[in-house]
């Protein structure tokens, strides 16, 4: 196919642009950008020997391809990145999401600001500081800023008033704003210190403690002025706790990357006035990108309009395309940001400490990666199935005696869970509670339209026994599918029975099958067991509670969400609404007679 592909080459036009490359369904398996979009191409179709194994083999899915032109470098790069974030290509540089890494978020237009952990920064006046490389960072950093800073505590947006204020104030651990509505320009003034100190600049920020410590001492507050010394102490212990990596305390991140064979890693150290302040690593299995177009995308997608971008970014490699990313993240900023692959001195010195970082953490990923695959073709042999199980599926049903029916779906791929495919379900075709007849269902409908699901799995596991086993048998072999992929059944201990060990089944077999030596396939198989019942159980859960919240007010037409607030609000409760007057209900903001009748009519009958 590439030498078909390369027949088209000469057709290609010189200008800079965009091409998108499909596959044999047509389905856009890369994006890239290019200042020359015929020499790009070329280097694809037309010089085979000199593309590396890896590159080799995936460019033999590439079946089509197709060009966009731009005016310059740079509308190719923003083009790229929307496609890129459009159609998340198979084989492009595509971050996770950080929803699954905790960030600070301060609102300084708030009247009293406080302190909250979220999953997802959006575009607003707060500012965010993250993401913390775990929960258990964000957690310790938000135990010193809560044990040291006497911002309130409590989670609401908004200052509820109180008529008592809480323990923290009593503790000395918030000025109880909902009280004695707190001196405002004292509370911003510790709002700016908490940012001071979540920026990284601390020792700009004991300089000034310390200040504030010795006026108060002449000034004989020496109650103000221990609260001040402890403080300042609490700050410095912080400091001793970081490492210093640069001598002109600048801010500035630093990219490395490292590859082998099947793997790419990029490695990210974050320095804040000096300090090391952490590392994260991105890590990638299969790209098309060159090693340039990697960094460049890595760079270009982890600097969105909400994170922080220092005025130097160091990279451990120069890049093709730097003046335009310069470009753009400037443009982002607001600020001229220089991007800078250093090659001596202090700063080549960090590189070098981010290319340490990268080479552990490589080493450690792939380690991890050939354990889990060395694991999935022991569980293939045990279970003596006809696929590699590099896909699974896991199905288990929940129910309150047949009612809020629901059926959940999980997926784990490489031996990992793949929570982007997992899904759920509402039993639709009956009530009552029926196990069999759920499961037929919920797996009738996974598997007779795969589209929006994924692809078909290799081997499916059902949480049950021999009768859960024979259902998922009938429903795939009704479909024609029995030859597409293997199916287990896995069952809890009869410890009546004085069962040691679940049980796992497959079909045309009697007995389960006993893993003798190797316990560790059983613990993941259970382990993707009791991630389907979590995920199912926590779907009914919600579905009930919903059901639960449900009121009569909800079945009259007419009566929406607002309505229903206002009425719930204005009465208190259901019952003051029926003792109501057709007069009362009419008068209400929104009401009219005509659905205060029908209110009335519902609420009485």
């Amino acid at each position: 196919m590439s030498h078909e592909l390369s027949k088209s080459i000469p057709g290609v036009p010189t200008d800079s642009g965009v091409y998108l490359m499909k596959d044999d369904n047509g389905v856009i398996i890369y994006v890239g950008k290019a200042v020359n979009l015929k020499k790009r191409l070329s280097s694809y179709f037309t010089k085979e020997n000199q593309r590396d194994p890896k590159t080799a083999v995936l460019v033999k899915k590439i079946v089509s391809f197709e060009t966009i032109l731009t005016a310059t470098e740079k509308e190719a790069l923003i083009l790229e990145s929307n496609l890129i974030k459009k159609h998340r290509p198979r084989y492009n540089v595509i971050l996770k999401d950080d929803k699954r890494y905790p960030s600070l978020r301060i609102d300084p237009s708030e009247p009293y600001p406080n302190i909250t952990v979220v999953r997802k920064m959006v575009k607003d006046k707060s500012r965010y500081f993250g993401p913390f490389s775990s929960p258990g960072a964000v957690k310790e950093t938000l135990k010193f800023i809560n044990k040291t800073f006497k911002l309130r505590k409590c989670k609401t947006r908004e200052v509820k008033k109180r008529n008592r204020p809480c323990l923290n104030y009593q503790m000395k651990a918030c000025l109880a704003p909902c009280v004695n509505g707190a001196n405002p320009s004292e509370y911003r003034e510790m709002v700016n210190e908490v940012v001071l100190f979540l920026k990284g600049r601390t020792p700009e920020l004991i300089h000034k403690v310390k200040e504030e410590m010795q006026a108060a001492a002449e000034a004989e507050d020496f109650e103000k002025a221990a609260d001040l010394r402890d403080k300042m102490f609490a700050l410095q212990k912080t400091v001793e706790k970081q490492v210093v990596v640069t001598s002109d305390l600048e801010d500035r991140d630093v990219f490395a990357l490292l590859e082998n064979s099947t793997h790419a890693l990029v490695t990210l150290l974050t320095v804040r006035n000096g300090f090391l302040r952490g590392s994260r690593s991105f890590y990638f299995h299969e790209t098309m990108a060159t090693r340039s177009e990697l960094m460049t995308s890595v760079i270009r997608q982890y600097y969105d309009e909400t994170r922080f971008i220092p005025k130097e970014i160091m990279i451990s490699l120069p890049l093709e395309s730097a003046s335009v990313l310069e470009e753009v993240l400037s443009e982002i900023k607001g600020k001229r940001i220089k991007i800078l692959h250093p090659l001596r001195g202090e700063k080549k010195q960090l590189v070098n400490m981010a290319l340490q970082n990268a080479a552990k953490a490589l080493k450690e990923q792939t380690e991890s990666d050939l354990a889990r695959s060395d694991l999935l073709k022991r569980l293939q042999a045990r279970l003596d199935l006809k696929h590699f199980p590099g896909r699974i599926e896991c199905f288990d049903n929940s129910n309150l005696s047949g009612k809020s029916a629901v059926a959940g779906m999980v997926v784990f791929e490489a031996a990992a869970p793949a929570k982007a495919f997992y899904r759920k379900f509402n039993i639709k075709s009956m009530e009552g509670p029926d196990d069999y007849a759920h499961m037929r269902e919920v797996l009738q409908r996974r598997f007779s339209n795969a589209e929006g699901i994924g692809a078909f799995p290799d081997l499916v596991m059902v949480d049950g026994g021999k009768g859960q086993l024979n259902i998922a048998v009938d429903v795939i072999k009704n479909l024609g599918l029995e030859k597409d992929f293997d199916v287990i059944a896995i069952a809890k201990k009869d410890v009546e029975n004085q069962e040691i060990a679940d049980k796992i089944f497959k079909p045309n077999r009697a007995n389960p099958i006993h893993f003798q030596k190797d316990q560790d396939l059983l613990l993941f198989l259970q382990r993707i067991r009791d991630e389907a019942h979590r995920f199912a159980i926590s779907f009914h859960r919600s579905k009930r509670n919903a059901r639960s919240l449900h009121s009569v007010l909800d079945d009259i037409h007419g009566i929406g969400k607002k309505r229903k607030a206002m009425l719930l609000r204005h009465f208190g409760s259901i019952k003051k609404i029926r003792e109501a007057t057709l007069e009362d209900l009419g008068s209400l903001p929104g009401m009219n007679e005509t659905l205060a009748s029908a209110v009335l009519k519902v609420l009485q009958s």
